[in-house]
């Protein structure tokens, strides 16, 4: 199976308008962004601790 291409968001998006109904979509793709959006922070968070932690580490090698 190949890369998603413009076909198929073309079809997954039918399928959602036939499903959820044109007043529904746009208040779930809000929610969809904002939920991305607080994963890509809450996951920003966690790789900042991690390049803080390999620097101390780093640090300690070095003094020793």
């Amino acid at each position: 199976m190949g890369p998603i291409g413009p076909g198929s968001i073309i079809l997954i998006a039918i399928v959602a308008l036939l499903i959820f109904g044109p007043k529904k979509l746009p208040e779930l793709g809000k929610a969809f962004g904002s939920t991305l959006r607080e994963f890509k922070h809450a996951t920003k968070g966690l790789v900042d601790e991690d390049d803080d932690k390999k620097k101390i580490d780093t640090k300690k090698e070095l003094d020793k």
